[in-house]
């Protein structure tokens, strides 16, 4: 890309910031639902997991809002901001085998003294910083329930990482038991339908901009003087 190129784009950038931040439309949503015998076309050739998650994700909240031959996705289905089917499998052995397929989002803001606990606890729980977003992905949706459910107690200081394994153990295992599993069940906490963005702060001043422009410059100069040499 062309130095010309690159501070256009930066400029473009910088506005829709000002924008987003000032009036808001950071985020749209599909607000009409996609043809069943669309959806249905595509989950019947995903695998057996993807195909059951898709169907049970369906009849729980109706059909998506988008769907490609990869993924079909609900905005502001029940209690989440967001869900994705997937068509691929990722494994995950924790607490036992099974691949995920479902991803369930909320707002949340994760402190980033928290991340690490978090990461020890359950690698399907991923934290956007900068999005203000907590999601969790596994094969259905009361596991999501359970594992946002904990991560919760963590960053609420209930729980540590190890203490947080053991309790969606006994949770997942109490459901598949169909025994009282609350966690399984629906959020235990609250959940803001405002997105709260972490945007960080701006290190980049005007002055290194200028700074890194003259460097530019001056790596692009003897290249002009070269050229011009041989004519």
């Amino acid at each position: 890309m062309e130095q010309k190129e690159k501070l256009k784009v930066a400029g473009i950038a910088m506005g829709s910031d000002f924008k987003v931040q000032t009036v808001g439309g950071a985020e749209k949503t599909t607000k009409t639902f996609e043809n069943m015998e669309t959806v249905e076309a595509i989950v019947n050739d995903w695998n057996a997991m993807s195909t059951k998650a898709a169907y049970l994700t369906i009849e729980q909240y109706g059909p998506p809002n988008e769907a490609t031959q990869s993924r079909l996705i609900w905005y502001n289905n029940g209690p989440w901001k967001r869900s994705i089917v997937y068509r691929d499998e990722i494994p995950h052995d924790f607490p036992q085998p099974h691949t995920d397929v479902i991803e369930n989002l909320i707002n949340y803001q994760v402190p980033p003294e928290k991340l690490s606990e978090l990461a020890k606890f359950d690698g399907s729980i991923i934290v956007e910083k900068t999005r203000g977003e907590v999601s969790s992905r596994c094969d259905i949706e009361a596991a999501n329930f359970t594992a946002l459910n904990v991560m919760n107690d963590i960053v609420t200081g209930k729980l540590n990482s190890e203490e947080a394994r053991e309790v969606l153990c006994e949770v997942m295992s109490a459901y598949m038991m169909n025994r009282p599993a609350p966690y399984a069940e629906k959020l235990q906490f609250d959940v803001s339908n405002e997105e709260k963005y972490d945007t960080d702060v701006v290190m980049i001043t005007d002055e290194m901009v200028e700074q890194a422009r003259e460097k530019i410059n001056d790596m692009v100069e003897p290249n002009h003087n070269q050229n011009t040499d041989y004519h």
